[in-house]
Formats: structure tokens, sequence, C-alpha cells
């Protein structure tokens, strides 16, 4: 079977395809046959070598849907989502030592096909094309976590989400205005910021602007904030966030937080949490939520899996809005 691999060489780490066996499997494991696979950032890091624990030759991909080809006769035919997480371990409030995701260091759903164990599949849901099915697992995960367990976002809750139209990002602003909530963002991108108010937002701010803080703040401070950003704008958001507010970080694409305003944060009681990923009941929640309330994730663009390396360099930009999906 044909699978998308990093391979070290002396240059660093380099994509290719790679013919791999069609896995064996063992008992209560199931073979699946990857219809979609989607891309995480991850992905992307892992290709450039900028990720830990990266293994020569792994297939990569953390996120798929496909038809259950072989295994237990209950499962035979079935349109199945896989959960990326790999050994969360018995603590629901964080993840083992031994936890990994699928796509490093074991080998992922970027293959024609993919062996699992029955307690990492669910059934697609009906409303959902397997195009769309795939692009759900991982930062679907990551935000309902972020969302819903950390930031507790509910019914009428103001929230602002930061840096909008990344996978994770766009979860958060889907499943928020479907719990009811009151939903602002920021980007730099006017697209991305009237895409979000197309979906539902109340409003966007662009924060390139000087006095964004100011309009963000213009109409009243936040229940709580989604951030995946982390660097200095953590300051910003203690200016915006309630009294005993939170302040939900799942990333640091700029870096480390210089000079914390730590009189802010204690004054106002504000609260700042640390997420990422979710555990095994959160992502049963997350698929069972999705399927209630019938939310359709965003797809930005579908590449054929033949054309997987060239999808995985298109991340070295961050124009699209919602999530890259192959195509079997």
């Amino acid at each position: 079977m044909k699978s998308l691999v990093v391979n070290a060489s002396d240059a660093g780490y380099v994509l290719a395809f790679a013919e791999k066996p069609i896995p064996k499997i063992p008992k209560g494991h199931c073979l699946v046959k990857l219809n979609a696979a989607a891309l995480n950032r991850r992905d992307y890091w892992i290709s450039v070598g900028k990720y830990p624990g990266i293994k020569d030759g792994v297939t990569l991909g953390s996120d798929g849907a496909g038809e259950v080809v072989d295994g237990p006769k209950e499962w035979l035919g079935k349109s199945v989502l896989i959960n990326p997480n790999i050994e969360w371990g018995d603590n629901p409030e964080v993840q083992s030592a031994n936890y990994s995701i699928l796509g490093t260091p074991k080998n992922g759903t970027f293959a024609e096909y993919i062996a699992l164990s029955t307690d990492r599949l669910v059934e697609k849901p009906d409303h959902l094309s397997g195009t769309q099915g795939a692009a759900l697992p991982l930062a679907g995960l990551t935000a309902y976590r972020a969302t819903f367990t950390k930031a507790q976002v509910q019914k009428n809750s103001r929230v602002l989400i930061t840096g909008i139209g990344g996978g994770v990002s766009h979860f958060a602003l889907l499943f928020a205005l479907a719990a009811g909530a009151e939903i602002y963002v920021n980007s730099s991108s006017t697209a991305k910021l009237d895409k979000a108010i197309e979906l539902g937002a109340q409003a966007g701010f662009n924060y390139k602007s000087d006095d964004w803080v100011k309009q963000a703040g213009a109409d009243g401070k936040f229940d709580a904030i989604i951030d995946s950003a982390g660097g200095n704008s953590i300051n910003d958001y203690l200016k915006l966030i309630k009294p005993g507010g939170r302040i939900v970080t799942y990333g640091s694409t700029t870096g480390k937080t210089e000079g914390l305003d730590l009189f802010r944060l204690f004054w106002s009681q504000a609260s700042i949490i640390g997420s990422t990923m979710g555990n095994d009941q959160e992502f049963h929640q997350m698929v069972d939520f999705v399927r209630e309330q019938s939310i359709i994730p965003a797809v930005d663009t579908v590449f054929p899996f033949e054309k997987g390396i060239e999808a995985i360099k298109s991340m070295t930009t961050t124009d699209q809005f919602g999530k890259i999906v192959l195509s079997f």
C-alpha cells in the first residue's frame, strides 16, 4: 500500500511516498481503508524536523475517516472516524507519560490502510461526508476540551477566540456557537474575520491594529478567551478578561510571555489555563456533540492523496480557513 512518510537524511527530514505492506490485524483490531485524512500543523512541523520523537520512515497523519474492511463482524462495513489518542492514561485531567498521537512515533493515517484497536474507532456521524469527518478528530478534540472542559463555555458566555481560521480555532467557534455563546474573534486577515462573522461571530478585530484591544473591550469584557498564540498577547488578554474569567491557551505560536502582568492577573482573580488534545471520554463527547448539533467542519482545500507532499508544503503559509484534507 502507498504511504506518505518522513525520512531522515543528511540534509534533514524529507517527505516521500513509500510502499508498505497492508498491516495484519490482531484480535480486537480492525483494518480500515482510508477514504480521507486531514492535515494538522504538527504534520508540517514533523516534516521540517521541528517536533519531538520523530521516527525515520514513520507514516504521518493523525486524522482519518474510512471503512472497516476486516475485523470483528460487528464492525465490518462501518464508516468510522479515528481517535488519534494513544495511551492517554487513567487520569482524565492530564495525559500520561506514555501519551502520543498517531503519526509520530507510531504510523498514522496518511496511508491507504491502517490497523487499529476497536476502541480507537467511532462511527462517523451520518451528516458528514468522509472528507468532513476526516477533518474532525484531533482539532475537534483539542477545541472541545479547550472550549468546554477548560473555558467552561455555556449559553450566553461572552467569548473571544484568537487567531481564527486555524483548525482548532474554527472548531472552537463552531462549538461555542452551537452552545449558544456570544463569540468574538481576532485575526490579521480581513478575509478570515469576514468568514467568522458569516458563520455567526458577533464581530472581529485585526490584532495588527494598534487599538484592537480597545475595540475588543468597547462593549464589555469576556468570560473566556481561547488562544493559541501565547507570547506577550497574554497581557492584552488580561485587560479583556472579566474578573474571575478564564484564559485558555492550547499553543504558543508567538513564543514565551515576557513580563507577565501578575498584578492584573491576581487582582482580577482570573485564571490562565493550559490545554492540549483531550482524553478518550472527551473524544466521544465531541463526536456526539457534532452529531447532535449537525456541526459541519470547514474544509478549505482537498488534495488527492498523490499530492500529499504538496499539501503539507502548502502549510508554510497560514492562509487557509479550516482544514486541509487528503482524499484517497
